[in-house]
């Protein structure tokens, strides 16, 4: 990591401190982020009409001047970036307001309010609309009074106009990487409810390595439960991808995930990102992936309807996911989605692997009448944010290059401790990556298990039976034993003595029993 980028997360977490005494970092968070995502957006603006207009020797303020423009500079924006903002509304004009202590507070607001307005009617409209709804000025944990609420946003947006987040040097990439640091800063911060929009990178990673083994390209990859788009993301940073398809459920977060997308410079034709449950109305019905990537909340409750018996995505199987535990139903909407040649990689509490009733029908049909299930990949407890359980990578493909068995990888002991996370460290990622790509057996790490011994096993996949951990203890020398008992036995009986000394000066009988 360069220096620059270093120093850009630094100053980046120093200003959203500036909101940390007023809420929680699950409310500041869309503040902070709404802001920086509102100067990217204001200055790639700009840049990009004054690249536009220097033919004729303008500047985009300049050029708005003229009623001649106007309407081109506008289809312009719309076009190439999906937005539009007027140069009046620009974060550079904001900021000049703030300088001189103005009251910039109404002027913000119709700034956000413009480009999410902009786009009504466009080919951009699900993307840019109510992009700003969680950065909400009015709000009383932002002050007491106008003047207050005025005077903490003008002091966070100078401090943001001081850094430098060097647009015009491509560096759109080191901006987003900032971002994302900023997300994960939260989600550490937010405790519980960081499970609802960041998963760890470490475990992005694995993830995204896994579904992109051998192949460069991806014509699409899809995240049903995508959260803040940090795991469609990570895909990105291991193979070119075509389109980033993903539904959000909590709408604050699939404003975060559009914002993502943009702010890493994924143009707004390349993504689809929907808001809604993915399970009771799901968006991307049509579409299959050749990658899918999840991180769903752990046994999250759903409404089972007997309707779903006669939907496509859960009726071959004859069972539903019980209402208490989603978990399969995640997983059968994501094997529906899977195309032929794709790859998919899904985290679930290790329950998924032994549970009974419907789960164990569920998961029969998918080893035996399917054999889809590639590999199962046990992590450390407690790499999660907001819940400390073991979880398990479950890997599938519908056309299996070793199709005869299934790779087993106890993963459960490779991490470090970090304050109160356990994170899995370079190396843990390495050979748990290695050792899938391979299908390497390792001793206590690693097994292949026949489909014959799944069966044995009546499809019960919890991973000690088929990964041996079980280390031998060294053996106990007895007689070591007993001359330390004995040493121990002595200096009971010199306590012993000392006591009944005290006792006999006081007078009193001495607590000892022979």
């Amino acid at each position: 990591m360069s220096n620059y980028q270093n120093s850009l997360e630094s100053k980046l977490w120093a200003i959203a401190d500036e909101l940390r005494g007023n809420m929680d970092a699950n409310e500041f968070k869309n503040y902070i982020l709404g802001f920086i995502f509102y100067r990217y957006l204001s200055e790639k603006l700009e840049l990009h009409m004054n690249e536009e207009l220097k033919e004729d020797e303008l500047t985009f303020e300049e050029a708005w001047q003229d009623d001649e423009y106007k309407e081109d500079l506008e289809d312009e924006g719309l076009i190439a970036l999906g937005y539009f903002l007027e140069p009046q509304y620009l974060f550079g004009n904001i900021i000049e307001k703030a300088k001189v202590n103005d009251f910039i507070l109404e002027d913000l607001i119709k700034s956000l309010n413009y480009i999410s307005n902009s786009s009504m009617g466009t080919a951009s409209q699900d993307d840019f609309s109510n992009l700003f709804e969680d950065v909400d000025l009015n709000s009383s944990k932002l002050g007491r009074s106008d003047d207050d609420k005025n005077k903490l946003i003008s002091k966070i947006l100078l401090n943001l106009n001081d850094i430098d987040f060097k647009l015009d040097d491509d560096e759109s990439d080191i901006l987003g990487d900032a971002y994302e640091y900023l997300i994960s800063q939260f989600a550490s911060s937010a405790g519980k409810k960081a499970g609802e929009f960041y998963t760890p990178q470490e475990v992005s990673k694995i993830l995204a390595k896994i579904v992109t083994l051998g192949k460069n390209k991806l014509r699409n990859v899809y995240d049903p439960t995508c959260g803040s788009g940090s795991l469609l993301l990570r895909v990105s940073k291991e193979a070119q991808v075509g389109d980033f398809c993903g539904q959000e459920l909590n709408q604050t977060t699939y404003n975060l995930a559009r914002m993502n997308m943009i702010l890493h410079g994924v143009k707004y034709g390349d993504f689809d990102i929907k808001q809604g449950d993915s399970l009771e109305f799901p968006q991307h019905l049509d579409t299959k992936f050749e990658a899918i990537v999840a991180n769903p909340p752990f046994s999250a409750k759903w409404s089972a309807d007997k309707r779903f018996l006669d939907d496509e995505r859960f009726s071959a199987y004859g069972k539903l996911a019980p209402k208490s535990k989603a978990d399969y139903a995640f997983l059968q909407h994501m094997i529906y989605h899977l195309d032929e040649n794709g790859t998919m990689a899904i985290v679930l509490p290790h329950g998924v692997l032994f549970r009974g009733a419907a789960e164990n029908v569920i998961r029969k049909y998918l080893v035996e009448e399917k054999n889809y299930l590639d590999a199962v990949i046990g992590l450390p407890a407690n790499v999660f944010y907001g819940t400390s359980i073991p979880t398990v990578i479950l890997v599938f493909k519908k056309c299996r290059e070793d199709d005869a068995d299934i790779l087993f990888i106890d993963a459960s002991k490779g991490f470090e401790k970090v304050k109160n996370q356990n994170k899995l460290r370079p190396q843990d990622i390495e050979k748990i990556v290695n050792t899938y790509a391979n299908r390497e057996e390792i001793e206590k790490y690693s097994h292949k298990a026949s489909l014959e011994e799944i069966e044995e096993n009546d499809f019960n996949l919890n991973i000690p039976r088929y990964v041996d951990t079980f280390e031998e203890e060294e053996p106990i020398d007895l007689d070591e034993v007993v001359s330390e008992l004995r040493k121990i036995n002595e200096e009971m009986k010199k306590v012993d003595a000392e006591i009944k000394k005290y006792c006999d000066e006081l007078g009193i009988q001495a607590p000892i029993f022979e």
